[in-house]
């Protein structure tokens, strides 16, 4: 039997586009390791941040300045924390890097966003002159606080679930042993 009939019937001698790997920039980025609801609110951490710290860049003069500088400090930290995570789960860093050390990672870094955050906007409400711009930036930096809580609390949910299944089922006898063993 000839080679060029065995194969002619499942070969094409020009295939069309062939849908494959992702070429480019898209190879590299993947989105599917968090489910999408945390996708949203990592989106949301990103652009409330960056938002906050926007309207705090654009306040041009205070009377006292403390509670602007510690909530741009804090604001511009929130972004490139929440960029770092974002970019470590979808890119190939994640499988670089042990999954349980990403979660984690996230984790406590999402929590401690959080309540830096929330009480940044807390220290900026009491020091602001009441500029339009400077309301603009806490109320941004008081829904992104309560966004990274948020994310921290669903992360909490999905682990204690986690830790529910991977728990075994504590079968334990109450009544003392009878029997001998090599009955």
């Amino acid at each position: 039997m000839e080679n060029g009939e065995v194969y002619r019937a499942t070969t094409e001698a020009a295939p069309g586009p062939v849908r494959g790997p992702r070429g480019g920039l898209a190879a590299y980025f993947f989105l599917g390791r968090l489910p999408w609801y945390r996708r949203v609110l990592k989106g949301l951490q990103l652009l409330l941040s960056l938002l906050a710290f926007i309207c705090e860049e654009v306040v041009s003069q205070c009377t006292m300045c403390g509670g602007l500088y510690i909530f741009e400090f804090v604001s511009c930290s929130a972004f490139l924390l929440s960029l770092l995570m974002v970019v470590v789960y979808c890119t190939p860093a994640y499988d670089r890097i042990d999954a349980n050390k990403v979660k984690l990672s996230d984790f406590y870094i999402t929590l401690a966003t959080g309540c830096l955050f929330l009480l940044a906007s807390i220290i900026f409400v009491s020091t602001h002159d009441r500029t339009a711009a400077e309301y603009a930036a806490i109320v941004f930096g008081f829904i992104a606080s309560f966004v990274f809580l948020l994310d921290f609390l669903v992360m909490l949910i999905e682990r204690r679930r986690e830790s529910q299944r991977r728990k075994p089922e504590n079968a334990t006898r109450t009544e003392p042993l009878t029997e001998p063993l090599n009955a």
